[in-house]
């Protein structure tokens, strides 16, 4: 067993759940909805190479999307 199996897994979420149709990302932590299911299951070396590529794809996501994600984010 290594540190990687034994290590808490690493997520984006931050419980700003909403899907952006248009993209079909998560507003919050802007995974997809095939990478949110698999998560779990993933390699800790196939979700830190995700986790590299979320900050480019918030411009993916529709203005309203964004903006309610936002929005829920301030409330908590």
């Amino acid at each position: 067993m290594t540190d990687d199996d034994t290590a808490p897994i690493e997520t984006p979420c931050i419980r700003t759940c909403r899907v952006d149709w248009e993209s079909r990302l998560c507003v919050g932590c802007l995974r997809s909805m095939e990478e949110i299911g698999h998560w779990g299951g993933m390699s800790p070396a196939e979700r830190r190479r995700i986790m590299v590529e979320l900050p480019a794809r918030r411009g993916r996501i529709s203005p309203d999307a964004a903006a309610l994600g936002a929005l829920r984010r301030k409330r908590g």
